[in-house]
């Protein structure tokens, strides 16, 4: 058995999904929250954009179980001996993608789906020096003869691949119309009413894009089996591989940093809309010293300070994938105790306008508590102000670790992250040839998840915001019809 590692991050993107998986059971037993929600879950770019996401969770979620594993015992060792355990810490992740080229890592650069070397090299062939662009130690190994087999063995790869992809949508829309079977009268029905779109909620389109997902990820893994399909970086690590690594670290710095943003503005902002006077004087004059101060000094200050913390206490770490994480889950608390301030600003704004409200003064004039009165009239009713703020929030800030991995202030340089990859791909692309796949792949990955995000954030805001709701015209009656 492998060693279980638990890392802060871990246990924190965890504790959210036990949070997320709390509300959903909520919503479920409240009628307004289930309507509200169910106006959501009719926006079809929205739920096209959450199973897009719901890949990318269940991506960062495989690579948040990590262990150490188990090393064999010494040919040498007696019976008693105790069990060794690797330094290196592996996800679940890790272990899926073993058995593929992106775990095989080559000597330097190699372009996408290539079987040699991107840059020449001095090698002895028939002990004479011949410099020339030697083979890959694992992309494109099995071709005896690339140029002429690179081209049918790609396309043959490539057709098992999207072919296990049909498999995998096939069987999920088999499966979502045995689960709908019961409400519309059987399975065929089913299966007819969601191919001519005629349900409530627009399973079609999320069947497509959950179609399209398979295909593409059934191409990609069906290519990896013998093939780095993004090429390899300076170090001969796959790029792929990298970009998968990285969707992890968008996912905590995008959630985490919100959660812990959240107890500053909540406070603050409730408190200083509710009691006014001399306590909104101080909270203004904390949250407005905060923003005239350049957010990316101030982080870097913090972010400095934090790390003569980690070097100057070396023994608190038996892994190095420890330190970086608790560099990691630290740049997530300087970042939301450090942005809170829009979010306070709204906050205290609705409240200015609630605590005028009747049920308030009424409140107010049976003399129930001021924590009270907060807690239980105040709080629910700025909660959907929170929730669009959570939701908006996630994709700027998976931009703005893109921006400190950049400037070398973001993540530790061990930990993989999509601001890593810009920093390291600004010299690449002035090279002659280019080499763009890594910031290609970089720009890929964070556009397919911002995208995502942005436009389940928009359907959230319209939903919860009742100045914001769009209201749809209904379509004028066909000419000769009934009145």
């Amino acid at each position: 058995m492998p060693m279980i590692v638990f890392l802060w991050t871990d246990v924190a993107l965890y504790l959210l999904l036990v949070g997320v998986l709390l509300y959903v059971w909520r919503v479920r037993r409240s009628p307004t929250l289930r309507a509200t929600w169910g106006r959501v879950a009719r926006d079809t770019p929205a739920m096209c954009s959450a199973v897009v996401l719901l890949a990318f969770v269940l991506v960062g979620l495989l690579d948040s179980l990590h262990y150490r594993p188990r090393l064999p015992a010494a040919p040498d060792a007696p019976a008693g001996a105790a069990v060794a355990y690797a330094p290196a810490v592996k996800s679940v992740l890790d272990g899926l993608l073993d058995g593929t080229v992106l775990s095989r890592p080559e000597k330097t650069y190699s372009s996408p789906l290539a079987s040699h070397q991107f840059t020449k090299e001095t090698m002895l062939i028939d002990g004479k020096p011949v410099r020339d662009f030697p083979r890959l130690r694992s992309g494109g190994a099995h071709l005896t003869d690339p140029p002429s087999q690179t081209g049918p063995d790609i396309l043959r790869r490539l057709g098992a691949g999207l072919a296990g992809g049909i498999a995998v949508a096939l069987l999920g829309g088999a499966l979502l119309s045995a689960a709908l079977a019961r409400r519309q009268g059987g399975f065929r029905h089913a299966a007819r009413h969601i191919a001519r779109g005629r349900t409530e909620l627009p399973w079609r389109p999320m069947m497509i894009t959950f179609g399209l997902l398979c295909l593409v990820v059934g191409a990609v893994a069906g290519l990896s089996s013998g093939y780095h399909v993004l090429g390899t970086d300076r170090t001969g690590n796959d790029v792929l591989w990298q970009s998968l690594k990285s969707i992890r670290t968008a996912l905590v710095i995008g959630s985490l940093t919100t959660i812990a943003m959240l107890p500053p503005a909540i406070a603050f902002g409730i408190a200083s809309g509710y009691f006014k006077g001399w306590v909104d004087d101080v909270i203004q004059y904390l949250y407005t010293t905060l923003t005239s101060i350049p957010g990316v000094l101030l982080v870097a200050a913090c972010a400095l300070m934090m790390q003569v913390y980690i070097d100057a206490n070396p023994d608190l770490f038996t892994t190095s994938a420890a330190r970086a994480d608790l560099r990691l889950f630290l740049l997530c608390m300087i970042l939301g105790l450090t942005g809170w301030a829009g979010l306070c600003r709204l906050l205290r704004a609705e409240t200015l306008k609630l605590r005028e409200l009747e049920y308030v003064q009424a409140a107010r004039a049976f003399g129930v508590s001021h924590w009270r009165i907060m807690r239980r009239h105040l709080l629910p009713n700025v909660m959907h102000i929170v929730l669009i703020t959570v939701v908006l929030e996630f994709s700027g800030l998976v931009l703005y670790e893109a921006v400190l991995s950049y400037l070398g202030i973001g993540v530790d340089p061990s930990m993989n992250s999509f601001g890593s990859m810009i920093d390291r791909a600004r010299l690449e692309m002035s090279r002659d040839p280019m080499i763009w796949w890594n910031l290609l792949a970089a720009f890929t990955f964070m556009l397919a998840l911002v995208l995502a995000a942005n436009l389940f954030a928009d359907a959230v805001r319209d939903a919860f915001d009742p100045r914001a709701r769009r209201f749809k015209p209904a379509s004028a009656p066909a000419a000769g019809g009934a009145a």
